[in-house]
């Protein structure tokens, strides 16, 4: 069964498909042109959704190094030229325009806002850029990786890689299903079957919540996204990873295994990695891990209201948190849910990994992202990128 979408709340999907070839012909192209349903909760604390002040396109100049001077450095360098054919996109419906708003809000909160309006505007920008002509419709495939907060009105589209263990930590929080977040284990997290998922719902309740609930993202530097994962799930030992993508990458891309790997499945290399993640005919699927963004969580399709970052976590999650009217003793946690003694993926780390691949390989992976690095203003990762 399908949910059709009304136009005036969410875009035309275009490049959000499932498949990967989708996202290479995406990316030449932009280069050419430069269960069973539960029943519906009662809301015993209604909360409105979020509100944000209009986005002032004549601010100050911002800070040089400041994460708005960023922003709109790479915007202009990187985007508008490519973008600059494509449609007039409206002031957005959800962005409150009252000035007596904006005028009373403390100055991190409007910057943030600011932030917001311009991170939205360029995903809108690109999806426009992008769109098919054929109308989708949201599927519960779609909203498969949200996560539902009735109380506080929130939808978290889980990234791996990109906070999301800690996200879930928060929302189980929220729902009463623990008091602290410090007190949540990983297995709790991942196992403990304490949230609920968009698509666990009618079609109705998934109407009602896509048109009435703020739509949270969070995404990651892409490279950095997939050295994460790759690390997490093969440099480390892993019950699942190792046997049902392991031993089949292994048995494709190396010559003479030897018999230990091809039973265990263990010690992938980053080269058998990539060679597998680019393979049209791979010998697994793919895993949300590395899954792109713009396929994972089709934000073309679903027109997020809030869009952070992974590199600015902790104070644009605590920012939301404060605008959606959590309790104020609840802030993002910080702490490395795997492999807590192993140092973050940086992307100095990043860059030693992709240093192993040629360029013919680094170049197809950053298409692979192409539409994440686009939608999301990620710059080019390499020097040697075209």
């Amino acid at each position: 069964t399908s949910l059709t979408i009304r136009p005036v709340l969410l875009l035309t999907q275009e490049l959000c498909s499932q498949q990967e070839a989708d996202v290479a012909g995406s990316a030449a192209a932009a280069r050419m042109v430069q269960g069973v349903r539960q029943e519906e909760p009662s809301a015993d604390n209604p909360v409105s959704p979020m509100q944000f002040p209009a986005f002032d396109w004549n601010r100050p100049a911002p800070t040089p190094g400041s994460l708005e001077h960023e922003l709109g450095q790479r915007v202009t360098k990187r985007h508008r030229k490519l973008l600059k054919t494509g449609p007039v996109i409206r002031p957005l419906s959800n962005f409150s325009s009252s000035s007596s708003l904006s005028d009373s809000m403390p100055e991190s909160w409007r910057r943030f806002s600011r932030i917001q309006e311009a991170r939205r505007r360029l995903m809108k920008e690109v999806c426009a850029k992008y769109r098919s002509n054929i109308s989708r419709t949201v599927t519960p495939h779609h909203v498969s990786r949200i996560y539902v907060e009735d109380r506080y009105k929130l939808l978290y589209c889980e990234v791996p890689k990109a906070g999301c263990s800690n996200w879930k930590r928060v929302l189980m929080v929220l729902a009463g299903v623990a008091s602290s977040t410090s007190e949540i284990g990983h297995d709790a997290v991942h196992y403990g079957n304490h949230l609920k998922r968009l698509d666990s719902f009618d079609r109705q309740g998934i109407a009602r919540r896509l048109d009435t609930y703020t739509k949270v993202l969070f995404v990651r530097e892409p490279m950095e996204r997939l050295v994460s994962a790759f690390r997490d799930k093969f440099e480390s030992p892993n019950s699942y990873y190792h046997p049902v993508f392991g031993k089949p990458i292994i048995s494709k891309y190396r010559v003479n295994a030897s018999k230990s790997a091809l039973r265990t499945g263990s010690g992938v290399t980053f080269q058998e990695f990539i060679r597998y993640l680019l393979d049209v005919h791979r010998p697994v699927g793919m895993d949300i891990h590395w899954e792109p963004v713009s396929q994972l969580c089709s934000p073309c399709l679903l027109d997020y209201d809030f869009i952070g970052k992974f590199e600015t976590m902790e104070e644009e999650a605590n920012f939301l948190l404060r605008r959606t009217g959590a309790p104020r003793n609840l802030t993002f946690p910080t702490f490395k849910d795997r492999n807590p003694k192993a140092a973050r993926t940086s992307s100095h780390i990043t860059q030693h990994y992709f240093s192993q691949l040629n360029a013919s390989d680094r170049q197809r992976a950053y298409d692979f992202y192409y539409m994440d690095y686009l939608m999301f203003n990620y710059s080019k990762p390499f020097k040697d990128l075209y």
